[in-house]
């Protein structure tokens, strides 16, 4: 079953990493290319177009050098070595932002860019950093992060790092710290989305408290009896960011989900919680965990299954992009 082509409004993938771009460059002995590999970067953003999808997020993982897996999931295994950090986020950056040369495709650095990019028959890409360990604490790296066409930055990943605490380790810093509030503080002053996703609760009512813009969790669930997962938030947790006016991107992992079916409850799951103006999709494409949703072309499936669970077009289209494309404007609005 599939929903049949109708005029709707734009729809967007709020947190991707479409074709695995974050390795292009690395050698073919890297571990994280046998693990991702091949890169296919430009064939699956361009694909988006096949599932009706508007504008996708693509993101670097500003701490893939230091990642490895144990028994309890991705973490990090050693520290950064002088300069790594920094030279692997220019690598990653420069490799994402190649898929913008492609003609069917547009960058997005306003909101409006998306709107655009559906009239002229192209697919938007806005560029996002997974993790802003590439700052180093320091708010200065934001400004060429944003010259060069990033919109959204993910404060903390697998690895725990000046900003704040993460949901997969061992609190240390008790929440957001005083580099991660001046980090947001500029965020919010260039009009760069913060996203809150691997943050603990404390880290996120950090960041809601001190935010003069909406956030974005660009990617979870909420945890339930059959998936009480760390990267899964709790009622509290999804609620609080609602409140502040900011969105959730439901995930489409294993974590939570078997099927797409399962997907599709989850989120009208979290719009009964939170309200459907708060619920987005970040599908997490091609560094997601066991995904029941893997190709755009699965878009107006997700859209279908939607409305036979109750909502009407334009509650699917809110979800599906329309929300997201709120928050950006509210982000460009508050820059001060």
């Amino acid at each position: 079953m599939t929903a049949s082509t109708h005029a709707h409004g734009p729809w967007v993938d709020v947190h991707s990493h479409p074709g695995c771009g974050f390795i292009s460059g690395l050698p073919s002995t890297d571990r994280n290319v046998a693990m991702f590999g091949p890169e296919r970067q430009d064939a699956q953003v361009t694909s988006a177009a096949a599932g009706e999808v508007a504008a996708v997020n693509v993101s670097t993982v500003a701490d893939l050098a230091v990642l490895g897996v144990k028994a309890a999931g991705p973490t990090a295994l050693r520290d950064f070595e002088p300069g790594e950090v920094v030279a692997d986020h220019r690598r990653q950056l420069d490799a994402i932002s190649a898929v913008l040369e492609h003609d069917a495709v547009a960058p997005v650095r306003a909101a409006d860019d998306i709107e655009a990019a559906v009239v002229d028959g192209q697919t938007g890409v806005f560029l996002g950093c997974e993790g802003a360990d590439f700052l180093e604490g320091d708010a200065n790296g934001l400004a060429e992060a944003y010259e060069m066409g990033v919109r959204a930055i993910t404060l903390v990943h697998y690895r725990v790092n000046e900003l704040g605490d993460i949901q997969t380790e061992d609190a240390v810093h008790g929440g957001l710290t005083a580099s991660g509030l001046e980090i947001l503080a500029e965020m919010n002053r260039i009009g760069m989305i913060a996203d809150l996703a691997h943050a603990t609760f404390a880290t996120t009512v950090g960041a809601l408290e001190a935010s003069t813009a909406p956030i974005m969790v660009s990617h979870s669930h909420l945890a339930s009896p059959r998936a009480d997962h760390p990267r899964l938030l709790s009622d509290d947790h999804a609620a609080a960011v609602a409140d502040g006016g900011g969105i959730i991107g439901a995930w489409p992992s294993g974590v939570a989900c078997e099927t797409l079916a399962d997907y599709s409850g989850e989120i009208c799951r979290l719009i009964d919680l939170v309200g459907v103006d708060h619920v987005a999709i970040g599908t997490d494409m091609d560094a997601n965990y066991r995904p029941v949703l893997t190709s755009y072309s699965q878009f107006p499936e997700l859209a279908a299954q939607l409305g036979e669970r109750g909502l009407d077009d334009a509650e699917v289209d809110a979800v599906l992009g329309g929300n997201f494309v709120r928050l950006f404007r509210s982000v460009e609005a508050a820059r001060s």
